[in-house]
């Protein structure tokens, strides 16, 4: 891994809540912030002052050729706009680090790693639950060889009472994507992040919109209502993935789901040992209620074990250290904590998962 000497120069996109992560993980890192663009200026004004950046723009343009310095920019904006403003940014010659889902779907995840790599940039995005201490234990032990060959996962994000906002561009499917299948995508990556992501053969999926205009179940957070919005996506998705490596994985993902209370989770079960990292909540989007589980399980000289993993806490839920990978990575210090091509495996996922969901019929990833 060859270490660069040139200082990263980072420029935000989005003004949005997420910038703080973004902004202290890169810090912690190292890396300076040159300037915040928002299509909204006052928004951007005000998150450059609460996060002590000296500038901020209007426009992305204005951005980038107002600051010849930054070598390197992170998107925090609505999915519609991931992959036009990474694929922007890639042909000026910027890093980019992305949040997620990395596009609306397969093709445009295709585009963006094709750029990154004709480029010759990085391209990475905000899975921060892989940069969980848990996720990252976890890793730790199954690239020992402790779990053998991981065989089977569920991945689950369930919630009872988390839709958030009606009518916004999360429950616009031309803004978003798609409801809780490609919001709620980390327990997805993750598990495939625990199985070594490998190629996937086909998916069979089925989703459900039964709650999606009941007010019962908007969550505690997310976006205000708008009155005239759009409202055309699941709240709740169930499916199967089949690799061709013979594994196998089960995914669970809800807005709205009549569940016992918010679960964010994965399990897997190896040839020497099964495992979890789950977080389960007293109350939905309230991290302060949430606690923590990380598990491995074997057979040993005849007896049941199970082992707990002890791990710091982290409130930002790997953000901050995510964000922090991304200017490491980009400086040959750590290696990324994901890469565009698994990107695009993720997308392909999701969209097969959908075209499932529409034709009633295992699809093709």
């Amino acid at each position: 891994m060859k270490k660069s000497s040139k200082k990263t120069t980072i420029g935000i996109i989005g003004a949005g809540g997420m910038s703080r992560y973004h902004a202290e993980g890169f810090r912690s890192a190292g890396a300076e912030i040159a300037a915040i663009a928002d299509t909204n200026p006052a928004a951007a004004a005000k998150t450059a002052a609460r996060e002590n950046v000296a500038r901020s723009f209007g426009s992305v343009e204005e951005m980038l050729r107002d600051c010849p310095e930054i070598n390197a920019v992170s998107i925090i904006v609505p999915n519609k706009f991931h992959a036009p403003l990474a694929l922007q940014a890639l042909k000026a010659g910027k890093h980019v680090f992305c949040e997620k889902p990395p596009a609306l779907n397969a093709r445009e995840a295709r585009a963006m790693a094709t750029a990154a790599a004709k480029a010759r940039r990085t391209l990475m995005f905000d899975f921060n639950n892989r940069a969980r201490p848990e996720s990252r234990a976890m890793k730790a032990y199954i690239d020992q060889g402790v779990a053998g060959r991981v065989n089977s996962a569920q991945a689950k994000w369930v919630r009872r009472t988390g839709i958030p906002g009606f009518g916004g561009w999360f429950t616009s499917k031309a803004l978003s994507g798609g409801g809780p299948v490609i919001d709620l995508l980390h327990m997805l990556d993750l598990a495939l992040h625990f199985m070594g992501y490998p190629e996937p053969e086909w998916a069979l999926g089925q989703t459900f919109a039964d709650f999606i205009t009941d007010k019962q179940f908007k969550g505690p957070w997310g976006i205000p209502d708008a009155k005239n919005g759009v409202t055309d996506v699941e709240n709740a998705c169930h499916g199967f993935i089949r690799f061709k490596t013979g594994q196998v994985l089960t995914m669970q993902s809800s807005w709205a789901e009549l569940v016992k209370r918010e679960e964010v989770s994965v399990a897997f079960q190896g040839t020497k040992a099964g495992g979890l990292v789950r977080r389960l909540f007293g109350q939905d989007g309230i991290d302060s209620t949430a606690t923590d589980t990380c598990e491995l399980y074997s057979q040993e000289n005849g007896h049941s074990v199970n082992r707990e993993i002890i791990v710091p806490p982290d409130e930002t839920m790997g953000r901050v250290s995510a964000a922090a990978n991304f200017v490491a990575a980009i400086e040959g210090r750590e290696k990324p904590l994901n890469t565009a091509t698994e990107a695009v495996t993720l997308m392909r996922i999701i969209d097969a998962l959908y075209t499932s969901a529409k034709t009633g019929r295992p699809a093709k990833c």
